[in-house]
């Protein structure tokens, strides 16, 4: 489904169509080990669940480049044993299919010394056509279309307020076509827009922003305030 002419969205990905760059965001490898250390006992699940949807993605678009929108490990000011071991894996995973670029996320204070194993690009933002792509921790000029990550959204509908789908959302930043994407991390649905404080400086008037929920396929909605 297009979200807007030349952006489709495939799966919990973005595809800029005429550039066939493939937008992925918000994966916080190395989230389960994390929440080990914090006595939470779950499965080291998300990243075999994580390559089986990139697979199926990847049978429907062959991209000329991958950009990464920040988020790509979890840890702050650490890299973990599992960050290590399944951030160069999933690195080695796409760089098969593309080149692939990462723009720095509030989680990616320490990634180089992953990114330079494999000789990948930190970069802070990416312009071109009209278009930019940044993570949303931070406001950046915005241009004609602007897509950002960081948000992690989802939604719940009001007969089943317990639970959550990942959403994309679709609204304006000043003059701005702005796109939300959601993230790529497996293990939690994300945060509920309706209900949970919003982290960017992007998101004003969410109120008015259309929701497209991902599940088997891409569900179409009304606005946020539909929601509410």
């Amino acid at each position: 489904m297009n979200i807007l002419p030349n952006i489709k969205i495939i799966d919990l990905s973005l595809y800029l169509e005429k550039e066939k760059i493939l937008i992925l965001s918000d994966f916080h490898l190395g989230y389960e080990e994390a929440l080990n250390k914090q006595g939470i006992l779950i499965p080291r699940f998300q990243f075999e669940e994580i390559i089986k949807r990139l697979k199926k993605i990847f049978k429907k678009v062959k991209p000329s480049q991958i950009i990464i929108n920040g988020d790509i490990k979890h840890e702050f000011g650490t890299i973990s044993t599992q960050e290590w071991r399944h951030t160069l894996q999933l690195l080695d995973f796409l760089l098969e299919k593309a080149p692939v670029t990462i723009i720095k996320g509030n989680h990616d204070k320490i990634i180089k010394p992953i990114t330079q194993k494999r000789n990948i690009e930190v970069i802070e933002e990416y312009r071109n056509n009209n278009i930019l792509i940044t993570h949303g921790d931070k406001l950046k000029k915005p241009e004609k279309t602007t897509i950002i990550a960081h948000e992690h959204p989802s939604i719940a509908f009001k007969e089943r307020p317990s639970e959550k789908y990942k959403c994309f959302l679709l609204g304006k930043y000043k003059n701005s076509s702005l796109i939300v994407q959601p993230s790529f991390n497996l293990v939690t649905e994300g945060s509920n827009i309706v209900k949970n404080k919003l982290l960017s400086p992007f998101l004003k008037d969410i109120q008015n922003f259309q929701v497209f929920i991902v599940e088997d396929k891409v569900y179409k909605f009304k606005t946020v305030k539909d929601f509410d």
